[in-house]
């Protein structure tokens, strides 16, 4: 029986590869091409799965044929745009990759203050391109980040108090649905889809371009960089809760319990030393900023402050290093109303049982402008929450890996009773818990479902859809 299974899934991926190669420009690459490895590859080195096929899109009427060819022949579905979702969403086993990695123009119109971005774009390539007219769009904090994937799970950023969520600043998304159709999601069409992709996740099609609105900023920002001595975590964490409860909307506040970086402003004696991080970024003229960032130079006695101005560029890029490609990496999140004294207890409990120096619990300020965004406007479900605590276990060696992963997620557990029950759909895991999905979408999991339902009635794209 097993020997006729791999027999018949062995004539069934033939036929798909044989089938997408006569419908696309872009290659095909199937388990036997010399690239496989490399293009079967994501950014977490911890995800290892094998596609029957990879349909490397040259443009828009490759994702058309791609989802056509897919209606036909059924196989799993998954959608690649930058690769770098924790989960490895964008790559399956034994089905079919539709890869927009090579699709990754973007245009600007700095008149009507809009770009428009390819669907395997990255934050790097829309940073560069709107920075040359003094514009940006708030993005993830990681440069590499893919820009649909972030988007469509919200997208939470260093500007996000003043400019809102990534999702928040769509005016617009072209995207293939499961019937192979081209169809633009708007405000004033398909208002049904273009509300579910503002948050909803994966799996309502495949995303070709997104137009974002477009603000002043830059090229040049101030910010804030601060490192405190581990040894004042708790009164640092107190002292930054209470001026995040009173930051203006230009600033959003972050902190993180985590090791010296080997940044090459910092003794080498000190790299990878236990650590607390504040950092924000002011979203407003650099001259103007002090008044706002320098209580967070404040909040107790300095290791080190690194604050200073810098190109927009140079920021969105500054923690590329730290977060290569191939390390491995499982991140896991709360919302949450407050931070307790019991939860920062709690915190200070996990930090000492950190598997290595890089992994990092991570705090960052949510309110001001995601707030004025109705609670019914987009699918993003977690507006009333204060804050997102990210749990970010990142190691490199495979040896590692059941410790790493169960510190990761025991110490979600331990900070579960402090949170609201709503969980980052970015920072969700492998996606393999019980319940992601309700916790990922909140109360709008219903209506998010039944969008998808109607512009996938058969589940063509239903796996992408069940991994965040």
């Amino acid at each position: 029986m097993e020997v006729r299974e791999r027999v018949g899934r062995g004539e069934r991926e033939a036929a798909l590869v044989e089938a997408l190669r006569s419908s696309l420009r872009g290659g095909v690459i199937d388990r036997d091409h010399p690239a496989y490895d490399e293009a079967r590859a994501v950014w977490n080195g911890l995800i290892d799965r094998r596609p029957a096929a990879i349909a490397r899109c040259a443009g828009v009427d490759d994702v058309v044929a791609a989802v056509r060819v897919a209606r036909e022949h059924r196989p799993v579905v998954s959608i690649r745009g930058g690769g770098h979702q924790v989960a490895g969403s964008a790559v399956c086993d034994h089905g079919l990759v539709i890869d927009l990695s090579a699709m990754r123009e973007v245009s600007v119109d700095p008149d009507a203050r809009l770009a428009r971005v390819a669907g395997g774009a990255r934050w790097t390539d829309v940073d560069r391109a709107t920075q040359a007219f003094g514009l940006a769009t708030p993005g993830g904090e990681v440069s590499v980040t893919g820009v649909a994937g972030l988007t469509l799970g919200g997208g939470i950023g260093v500007t996000m108090r003043a400019y809102g969520l990534s999702c928040d600043n769509l005016r617009s998304v072209e995207i293939v649905t499961a019937d192979g159709e081209l169809r633009i999601a708007s405000s004033d069409e398909h208002a049904d889809l273009f509300w579910a992709l503002r948050g909803g996740g994966r799996g309502l099609g495949v995303v070709t371009s997104l137009e974002f609105e477009l603000h002043p900023l830059g090229p040049e920002i101030a910010s804030a960089l601060v490192l405190y001595p581990h040894e004042q975590a708790a009164r640092v964490l107190r002292a930054w809760r209470d001026y995040a409860s009173e930051a203006p909307d230009e600033v959003t506040p972050e902190i993180g319990l985590w090791s010296i970086p080997p940044l090459p402003e910092v003794p080498e004696e000190l790299h990878w030393a236990p650590v607390v991080v504040v950092a924000a970024l002011y979203a407003g003229r650099p001259e103007e900023a002090d008044p706002a960032l320098a209580p967070l130079r404040e909040l107790g006695t300095p290791l080190a402050d690194l604050s200073g101005t810098s190109s927009y560029v140079e920021a969105q890029s500054a923690l590329d290093d730290l977060f290569p490609a191939g390390r491995r990496y499982l991140w896991k999140s709360h919302f949450l109303d407050e931070l307790s004294d019991e939860a920062i207890a709690t915190l200070l409990a996990r930090n000492a049982a950190r598997p290595t120096p890089q992994s990092v619990l991570y705090i960052r300020t949510l309110g001001g402008a995601i707030g004025r965004v109705g609670a019914d406007e987009t699918a993003f479900a977690h507006r009333p929450a204060s804050f997102n605590l990210s749990v970010d276990a990142i190691w490199s060696e495979p040896s590692l890996d059941a410790a790493a992963t169960a510190w990761a997620r025991s110490t979600w557990e331990a900070l579960r009773p402090h949170g609201t029950g709503g969980v980052y759909l970015n920072f969700a895991g492998l996606g393999d818990e019980d319940g992601v999905r309700d916790a990922t979408l909140g109360m709008n999991v219903d209506r998010v479902e039944g969008i998808r339902l109607a512009y996938d009635p058969d589940g063509l794209l239903e796996a992408a859809a069940q991994r965040p």
